[in-house]
């Protein structure tokens, strides 16, 4: 078991905040949902689809998603089918599912507000602890203990002069976490979202920027000799896995406006005619297209559409025939 992290000295942690907080305000990405002039909501969506997915993905996305729904009440007047279509190629669809079922819980229970304090936030649905946290801190500036994979890293070697973070967030990681936020409740928003900045930025998992880091001379990690990580990290595979597979044919349900045949979704031969206007059509196609190319087994078709349907991801409007839910 590892030693427990000594926390820097009172005037040492004074400079981490002071120097993470100058480098923030010289460096920081001009993102919208940071902008002064974005609403809770905004902010909520953004935090929903920036997990496991990076900013450059999100944009294009997240400014669509807002144009046509502004507002959480927007959002629950849709189908839970629409979200999932929009929610296009970001990744685990069910961030969408969970984000429409949040936004009518928020029309139902505190009229169409997104509430401002983690424990209310917490009993949205799809909302877990870090979420939580992140939209309280971010849309309404309260002080909170926001920890992600960034922070933790930056924690790891700045603090703990460890390369990298485990796998799994420990009590001893939140504890190190709340005993480095700043007690002034807009100091301790400025630090979250400066040190998530620079693990993003430059502290990143691979060839981190050093020369750049504003405490490389207090960096733990840098001192200790930047010893290897205690774990490897893991690249996730995807070619010829179920991930993909699934993906191949939620593209093809969200390119398609009417149900799609199970048939097509299970031995994916190009339609004989196309539905829908020939700019549908020719989507559909592409989606089907990609769906064959997978070359995917009939077996690992099925249990993948299995569980998207078992997932609300899709829904069987006929015994022969899937679509969007």
């Amino acid at each position: 078991m590892p030693a427990p992290t000594a926390l820097p000295d009172p005037a040492t942690l004074s400079q981490l905040h002071e120097r993470i907080g100058a480098w923030f305000r010289a460096h920081a990405r001009d993102l919208p949902w940071r902008a002064p002039e974005r609403t809770p909501w905004e902010v909520m969506v953004s935090e929903f689809m920036l997990q496991q997915t990076p900013v450059n993905r999100v944009l294009p996305v997240w400014r669509e998603w807002l144009r046509r729904w502004p507002t959480p009440a927007a959002l629950a007047a849709e189908s839970p089918g629409e979200a999932v279509r929009a929610w296009g190629r970001l990744g685990y669809p069910r961030r969408a599912l969970r984000l429409h079922a949040a936004a009518a819980a928020i029309v139902a229970e505190h009229d169409g507000e997104v509430p401002a304090d983690r424990e209310t936030l917490l009993g949205l649905p799809g909302i877990g602890a870090y979420t939580a946290a992140a939209i309280s801190v971010f849309a309404f500036g309260h002080r909170e203990t926001v920890v992600d994979t960034n922070i933790r890293r930056v924690q790891a070697r700045l603090i703990s002069g460890r390369a990298l973070p485990g796998r799994g967030m420990t009590a001893a990681e939140m504890r190190l976490a709340e005993a480095l936020l700043p007690r002034d409740r807009e100091d301790s928003v400025r630090w979250n979202i400066a040190v998530m900045e620079l693990g993003a930025l430059v502290c990143t998992a691979r060839s981190p920027r050093c020369e750049e880091c504003p405490v490389l001379a207090d960096c733990a990690w840098v001192a200790a000799g930047r010893p290897e990580p205690e774990v490897a990290p893991k690249g996730q595979a995807w070619h010829g896995t179920d991930r993909q597979a699934r993906g191949a044919l939620m593209a093809v349900l969200r390119a398609a406006s009417a149900p799609v045949p199970r048939a097509l979704l299970l031995d994916p031969r190009l339609p004989e005619q196309a539905h829908g206007s020939a700019a549908e059509a020719d989507d559909v196609v592409r989606a089907v297209r990609a769906l064959r190319r997978l070359e995917a087994p009939p077996e690992q078709l099925r249990r993948c559409l299995e569980g998207l349907l078992t997932d609300g991801l899709a829904a069987e409007p006929t015994p022969e025939t899937v679509a969007l839910p």
